[in-house]
């Protein structure tokens, strides 16, 4: 039986395309479109957790991201 977890994807263009994160995993991928980006990085995801080790999976993952937003002054 299939769990559905949620994680963060973080996607910033890059050039002509788009870079995707996944900063609990600190997993990467990229594409041409914000989708393709958000589609790839869940690929690799899924990739990620069936190839990984228990011991790979608990050491890289981190339980809380946080993203906010800052001011700050400039000038």
């Amino acid at each position: 039986m299939n769990k559905n977890f949620q994680f963060t994807a973080i996607i910033e263009r890059e050039g002509d395309g788009f870079v995707s994160l996944c900063p609990e995993l600190d997993i990467a991928s990229q594409g041409n479109t914000i989708e393709e980006a958000k589609s790839n990085l869940k690929e690799a995801v899924e990739f990620f957790f069936e190839e990984a080790s228990s011991k790979e999976i608990e050491q890289r993952f981190r339980q809380e991201v946080f993203i906010t937003r800052l001011e700050v002054a400039i000038g």
